[in-house]
């Protein structure tokens, strides 16, 4: 098993379904219960042991920037990369290659929230697996990732925004990650797809569909991607 320390956080969208919401700030820095669905990120990494963080940032950087800093006040290491084209989540993964060098790491789209137990599963590895994909079930795949998976809870098959009518999976992605740095080995060689993304999703299929093993972590307890104002003001709510 391999104990993980280094992650990576996906922050650099405006998140268009948020409307006025995300004028002056990136999605994943809109407040959950008064504080930022970004924070709870960093902080449920770092309880669990993660202490170098690369956050990815485009839309609105200097809003992420300003707030995180350089970690001090976390007792983290945090550095920045910018995505300057806003195409998608595969080649953003790649800006990460020099960051986690040949370890492992940790990898969160920056609008996910879990319950903090979840990332503590997250930071360790098993010795036989290059990926780990956390799933959920439940959700409405048309909104995101359809995960297909065997009885061993190894992936089979991952459809982004499957059609209504296809192979359906009670599996959901649920936007969280555990990588070898094998991944940049798919990630470099993505073709844009049908929505004309380079999506990440496409390299953990490619991945798994080498032979390579991509185990399938249920999340536990509460999960939200906070999409959308609707879901927003739910989480708010509670």
């Amino acid at each position: 098993m391999t104990r993980i320390n280094q992650a990576v956080l996906l922050a650099a969208g405006r998140g268009t379904r948020m409307r006025e919401l995300t004028v002056d700030l990136p999605k994943p820095m809109i407040e959950v219960r008064g504080k930022p669905v970004l924070q709870y990120i960093v902080e449920g990494l770092r309880d669990a042991g993660v202490r170098k963080f690369l956050i990815i940032v485009g839309y609105r950087a200097e809003t992420v920037s300003n707030f995180f800093g350089d970690g001090s006040r976390y007792k983290i290491d945090i550095q920045y990369a910018t995505q300057v084209v806003q195409d998608g989540t595969g080649r953003v993964v790649d800006l990460a290659h020099d960051f986690v060098g040949g370890s492992p790491f940790v990898l969160s789209y920056g609008d996910i929230l879990v319950a903090p137990q979840n990332y503590q599963r997250l930071v360790e590895l098993a010795d036989d697996a290059d990926a780990v994909i956390s799933v959920k079930r439940g959700e409405d795949v048309s909104k995101g990732g359809a995960v297909f998976l065997n009885e061993r809870m190894e992936l089979v098959d991952l459809r982004e925004k499957a059609e209504p009518g296809g192979a359906s999976s009670p599996w959901y992605n649920a936007g969280l990650y555990t990588f070898r740095p094998s991944i940049f080995e798919f990630t470099v060689k993505l073709q844009p797809s049908p929505r004309g993304e380079y999506e990440l999703t496409d390299a953990v299929r490619d991945l798994a569909h080498s032979g390579k093993k991509v185990k399938a972590l249920e999340i536990a307890g509460e999960w939200a991607d906070v999409r959308d104002p609707e879901i927003l003001a739910r989480l708010n709510k509670l």
